[in-house]
């Protein structure tokens, strides 16, 4: 039962609840503003859709005080700021049976946060400690340690799955919010959500990490670091050469004439890696293990593949058919140079350079020549030159 035929919603009350929670904690007044209310006897207590409607049961805003109405305001409305009904839609299809139990885990997520921030929930809020998790985590991670649950119902705005009170994609009775809206309300939260912090400096953590995911997404590093070496060694074997190892099938049209075919070769790759005091071998080895990974999969291997060694100096150069026959040596100093350098003066110089390293060193004034690709481990490491492709690992 929707609209109308809800009986005697306060709506007074209700809307002096919101109006509350927005005084109290105004980077979130867009956010709840955008909400539009929906009066529902089916729904127990406060639920969402993914189109940001809010559906509200009269009897539940009659039996609670407007603190507690303020608290669970901004519970609903974290659930469509957090884009908890899009990250259940890409959960493996074996967690996504249980709604109610995502529901959970997305209540522990949100619940701890503002309870540390000093709302008044119901009594009845779950929290992670109620089931010996730790605080400050994603429903992900809670997911696996939450129980079958038959409680409250957050609605497809938490869950993802349609509940029995939605109104659905194509009713038009109450507003609804597009995807495209709801980003930029998202962005425009966290906007004022850092402003606040700069002003005020009491932003709850889950809050400020939520913020600086939204205004500075993590970015996946090796689909990053895939993609630039795969682009790299297409540009590089782009470049074709005449070639009488394989006559041309032109040649029979005239006798007497051997014609020349056109072959577009393999490229060569050289790895260089800084191995000074510096790096930390585990952000190393995993991005090492990508290099290789990608280069196998496009075919590159066997002598086509140089890794060289180098701090101050290149101490091991080898040709590699494998990661693990990488021989690792060095670790003072650091000029990333001397690498480029002795793996351009190879008799068969590579059209692809990559070099691995915190970014701590010189580079040559000039841009090398093949494609090069600095990935620079470590959120600290500097720029490199503007002519280099460059792919950024973060370390914990």
């Amino acid at each position: 039962m929707t609209g109308s035929s809800a009986p005697h919603l306060d709506r007074t009350k209700l809307l002096a609840a919101r109006f509350r929670a927005a005084s109290q904690r105004p980077y979130l007044a867009s956010a709840l503003y955008s909400l539009s209310v929906v009066p529902s006897a089916a729904v127990p207590t406060m639920g969402v859709d993914r189109y940001w409607r809010c559906y509200v049961s009269p009897a539940f805003v009659d039996a609670t005080p407007v603190e507690e109405l303020a608290g669970v305001w901004i519970h609903e409305a974290a659930h469509l700021l957090r884009d908890h009904h899009g990250r259940a839609d890409r959960l493996a299809p074996k967690l996504r049976r249980d709604r109610l139990r995502i529901n959970l885990a997305q209540d522990c997520e949100i619940n701890d946060d503002l309870l540390a921030d000093g709302l008044t929930l119901p009594a009845d809020c779950l929290t992670p400690a109620d089931y010996g998790l730790p605080p400050g985590r994603l429903f992900e991670e809670y997911l696996p340690g939450v129980p079958a649950f038959d409680g409250h119902d957050c609605g497809s705005g938490a869950h993802g799955e349609p509940s029995p009170w939605d109104l659905g994609a194509a009713d038009g009775t109450a507003p609804r919010v597009t995807e495209t809206e709801a980003q930029a309300i998202r962005r425009h939260t966290a906007e004022a959500m850092r402003a606040h912090q700069r002003t005020r400096g009491d932003l709850p953590d889950g809050w400020r990490r939520w913020a600086e995911q939204v205004l500075e997404p993590a970015v996946d590093w090796r689909r990053v670091l895939a993609g630039a070496v795969r682009e790299a060694l297409s540009w590089a074997s782009g470049a074709v050469d005449y070639t009488y190892r394989r006559p041309s099938r032109r040649g029979p049209a005239l006798r007497g004439v051997v014609l020349p075919s056109l072959r577009r070769p393999l490229p060569r790759v050289a790895v260089v890696i800084d191995t000074s005091g510096s790096m930390g071998e585990d952000e190393l080895a995993a991005a090492l293990a990508e290099v290789t990974g990608v280069l196998r999969e496009v075919g590159v291997r066997g002598d086509r593949v140089t890794v060289l060694s180098v701090d101050a100096d290149v101490q091991a150069a080898s040709r590699v058919t494998a990661a693990d026959q990488i021989e690792l040596r060095g670790g003072g100093g650091t000029d990333m140079r001397v690498g480029i350098r002795r793996a351009l003066e190879t008799p068969h110089p590579p059209g692809v350079v990559i070099v691995l390293t915190d970014g701590f060193t010189p580079w040559p004034d000039e841009p090398a020549a093949c494609r090069l690709i600095a990935v620079l481990i470590g959120g600290s490491a500097p720029e490199p030159p503007p002519w280099a492709e460059t792919v950024r690992i973060p370390t914990p």
